[in-house]
């Protein structure tokens, strides 16, 4: 039998051929096997639907820790499925009301307010650090988790709209106090205003760099408890996907998150492509997993792993079967060896993306 291989562009269908035989038939083949096939949320929407994932290609449940429990443990490891904690590290609405001494204070010495959904605690504050210690501990003691994936991971600001939400963050004793100790540099008396705007003129260099440290302070606390209750877990982080130089360098100068810092403690990065969201186009999710592998000099084989999550759910706009399918072929360029998408949810209640997800899914499944 006479088979040709005809390569489509990168636009058109990411790491697949059409093989095209003698008798005219024509199938898929992708080019790149996918370690890790997810989905993220509740695995219920599938099974209500009498479906089971792992006959869907995936191999993998990311959910929230609050609803994980027995039964879905029990019937994620019957179909072979890894399963995997979101934990909720700095978002804590509930927490700052009940602990006011742990609501983030921004340059102006006032409470910040809620961006959109997320109410960021002060990172620093050490009740909540225990508190959120104390969490993760628990719930890998009484669930056989296969890793624990830092959400929120970053200081009280909103990414995922299309025009950011960016204070200046925290400037609450603790914080100040804590920066004085950490740079030995001494911040002169005054009210919080004057503190901050001291520290801003003055040395925002170090200020940043700060800032950054407490965010890795978190992931490597965290690293050590998930060595220790779970040897062998994975500890994953969904993060914010801008590059060194968007929104004139939020990503590190208002986040926190410093990648430099993060790839030698950090198992896998999970970039939040929300392409609908953040009103992109699918193709920049290619472009920027691209980007990322590059830019953290990713190596096949070794860690830290990218496992991108892309949108499937509709929101601000729909995202057909089509778009969808885009987007989780995009997000498993460069050097991505996983890929999961928000919400399972979105995909159950609608069967065209089913059986999207199904066809890309086992076509991974199948690659050398």
């Amino acid at each position: 039998m006479r088979i040709t291989f005809i390569v489509l562009s990168a636009t058109a269908m990411l790491f697949t051929a059409f093989v095209i035989s003698n008798k005219g038939r024509v199938g898929l083949i992708d080019a790149k096997k996918i370690e890790v096939r997810g989905i993220y949320g509740s695995p219920e929407p599938f099974w209500k639907k009498n479906l089971r994932l792992n006959e869907l290609g995936v191999n993998a449940i990311f959910m929230h820790d609050a609803s994980i429990n027995e039964s879905i443990m029990k019937r994620a490891r019957a179909e072979g499925l890894k399963v995997f904690a979101e934990f909720a590290t700095l978002n804590g609405k509930q927490y700052v009301v009940d602990h006011p001494e742990a609501w983030a204070i921004d340059k102006n010495g006032n409470k910040v307010e809620a961006a959109t959904w997320f109410m960021g605690v002060c990172p620093t504050e050490p009740g909540f650090k225990k508190h959120r210690r104390d969490q993760l501990k628990t719930l890998l003691r009484k669930y056989d988790l296969d890793g624990v994936w830092m959400d929120y991971l970053h200081w009280h600001a909103q990414f995922e709209d299309p025009e950011p939400i960016l204070p200046e963050t925290c400037f609450c004793s603790h914080c100040i106090n804590d920066f004085q100790s950490t740079t030995q540099i001494k911040v002169p008396d005054g009210s919080t205003r004057e503190k901050a705007a001291w520290i801003l003129n003055n040395h925002e260099n170090k200020w940043r760099d700060w800032r950054c440290s407490v965010i890795a302070g978190w992931v490597r606390d965290f690293k050590k408890i998930v060595n220790e209750e779970r040897p062998g877990a994975l500890l994953g982080v969904y993060h914010c996907p801008w590059d060194d130089d968007e929104f004139n360098g939020a990503r590190r100068k208002n986040l926190g998150l410093d990648y430099d810092s993060l790839k030698a403690i950090v198992d896998v990065f999970s970039p939040m492509v929300y392409h609908g969201r953040m009103r992109r186009s699918p193709e920049w999710v290619k472009k920027n997993i691209e980007w990322f592998s590059n830019r953290l000099k990713i190596k096949e084989g070794t860690f830290p792993k990218v496992w991108p999550i892309v949108q499937s759910y509709n929101d601000p706009e729909i995202i057909a079967a089509a778009e969808f399918e885009k987007v989780l072929r995009y997000g498993a360029s460069a050097q991505a060896t996983g890929v999961m998408m928000f919400t399972s949810n979105s995909v159950a209640e609608d069967d065209q993306k089913i059986e999207t997800m199904k066809r890309v899914y086992t076509g991974w499944m199948k690659a050398k």
